[in-house]
């Protein structure tokens, strides 16, 4: 519709838990799957089969030379981690990001997931990196629900990690719009902006996702032209949900139960999308 920009239609939002809850069957059960000895090629496949058996197709697949459905990012991988046949190791902290579409439209989430076992110290550091990263993804979501402008989202994942860390955040690599394609407009920022963004009202539908680097921010692009490193070789970390704002509320479409378990702590109660 002309004149709408980033803002979806109530039948569009509507369209859009199907491909959200989707995508969150099949983070939960490769989280499911994740043990030391597997590999994120089996995990992989596991993603695409719940993906395809729910009568949708992995929107990963069909970004141009990507052949998989999931990102697995490794360690000091942050972004774009190509599923690999080398199997996990105990302690190791593996990034899984995924999208599926369905009926038009997409959904796009992120899980990290420690694998159990390792050094004592080195999972401990590993799952702190994840819990501040984890907590200022719903930090976001929550500033989401009362903000006036996007720019908000930003200002909250920053303040909570200046608040519980000294970990960096990527500039390099932020949040989006998200709709019928799986990146639109409006860019999400996970830092303060001096340019505000758009305004949060109903149809605004955007995949929030920290991603948090345990040091430096610097990074580099390994031969494949795909798998992105933290440039001094520190672990990195991403959680992110795409959400949808309506008119009576938010709605976490990548939550099964819409975010309500991890907003409430937070005094945010998310509403589902009515169906018209």
């Amino acid at each position: 519709m002309r004149g709408r920009g980033p803002y979806k239609s109530r039948r569009e939002l509507a369209a859009m838990r199907e491909p959200g809850r989707i995508t969150a069957l099949a983070l939960e059960a490769v989280a499911a799957a994740v043990a030391p000895g597997v590999t994120t090629l089996e995990l992989d496949a596991i993603a695409e089969r719940t993906i395809r058996e729910h009568g949708a197709v992995p929107n990963f697949q069909l970004e141009p030379g990507y052949e998989h459905t999931l990102c697995t990012n490794v360690n000091d991988v942050v972004v774009h981690g190509i599923p690999s046949a080398t199997p996990l190791r105990p302690g190791d902290l593996v990034t899984i990001d995924c999208g599926a579409t369905s009926g038009g439209f997409h959904g796009d989430a992120a899980i990290t997931v420690l694998v159990p076992g390792g050094d004592p110290a080195v999972a401990e550091a590993r799952a702190r990196l994840s819990e501040v990263t984890h907590d200022a993804l719903w930090a976001g979501i929550a500033a989401l629900a009362r903000a006036k402008q996007l720019g908000e989202v930003g200002t909250a994942i920053e303040e909570h990690i200046e608040a519980n860390s000294d970990f960096g955040i990527s500039e390099d690599y932020i949040g989006h719009g998200i709709g019928r394609a799986m990146h639109e407009e409006p860019p999400v920022f996970n830092y303060r902006t001096r340019v505000m963004g758009p305004a949060v009202k109903p149809g605004l539908c955007v995949a929030i996702e920290p991603i948090i680097h345990a040091k430096g921010i610097e990074t580099t692009v390994d031969a494949d032209g795909w798998t992105v490193r933290s440039a001094d070789g520190a672990d990195a970390c991403q959680w992110e949900h795409s959400v949808a704002v309506h008119s009576g509320g938010i709605w976490v479409l990548t939550a099964l139960d819409g975010g309500a378990e991890r907003l409430a702590p937070l005094g945010v109660v998310p509403v589902p999308i009515p169906d018209r």
